[in-house]
């Protein structure tokens, strides 16, 4: 299968932070990799570099094969990179429609009218179609995580970076969540997500990543990743 996505020999550190060292991964077109990690292990820092919020000391991204290291993050985006933050911070004086007219015209460069239908169609498969109208600082949670998917979406990503969506998320909530995900691989889109909740992480994902102190110490199955002897030590803090 043909890869999308290449991260070579990124290093980057904060003094003596070490937030890549050497890190390097793949995404087939297609292919959901979950990545996990203990907190301050690299995760979020690595899709900075990718989004191109953060240039990394050393090392490449490559997006179809071309260098986009240097790109600016709003260049990245219109070239396919979306991106679903941690904690979502929409437009909170807009409504839900407006919050992604505005992701899509800018992903785009199109005006607002030419992309009203095909906001309308994200709001039905993220489950927002309810509330399109209702000011985004009104919704929940679960629908502020749903808005967050809904705005990347309609970037009209071709890869798309989840960042703890399903944190603070109920069990049934998560499983609706894990659907709506499904649904946008059934687009076409490839998905690199990183998630503390496993069991809706290995839910979607092909292959897992383990991240500690900006390395990477583990990529395979997740069944095989999580009887790791030290995926188990490192990342869930067990003896072995």
């Amino acid at each position: 299968m043909a890869t999308i996505l290449e991260v070579e020999n990124l290093g980057k550190s904060f003094g003596a932070v070490v937030v890549a060292d050497k890190l390097s991964l793949s995404l087939a077109k297609g292919e959901a990799l979950g990545i996990i990690g203990p907190n301050g292990a690299g995760k979020t820092s690595l899709f900075d570099m990718v989004a191109g919020v953060m240039k990394p000391t050393v090392g490449r991204v490559l997006l179809d094969g071309a260098d986009i290291t240097q790109m600016r993050a709003d260049r990245r985006c219109r070239l396919g990179i979306g991106r679903c933050f941690q904690i979502p911070k929409p437009f909170l004086g807009l409504s839900v429609f407006e919050n992604l007219l505005v992701a899509a015209a800018f992903g785009s460069r199109k005006r607002e009218a030419e992309v009203a239908a095909r906001c309308a169609d994200i709001l039905v498969e993220t489950g927002l179609a309810n509330r399109a109208n209702q000011p985004a600082g009104g919704l929940a949670l679960l629908q502020r995580k749903r808005l967050e998917l809904a705005r990347a979406l309609a970037t009209e990503p071709r890869v798309l970076l989840l960042d703890e969506i399903a944190g603070g998320l109920t069990e049934a909530e998560c499983h609706s969540l894990v659907e709506t995900i499904h649904s946008v691989r059934r687009r076409g889109v490839s998905i690199i997500w990183i998630e503390h909740v496993l069991h809706a992480l290995t839910a979607v994902v092909e292959r897992l990543l383990v991240l500690n102190f900006g390395k990477v110490i583990g990529v395979g199955k997740p069944d095989e990743i999580m009887n790791s002897r030290e995926v188990r030590e490192i990342y869930l803090g067990i003896e072995v």
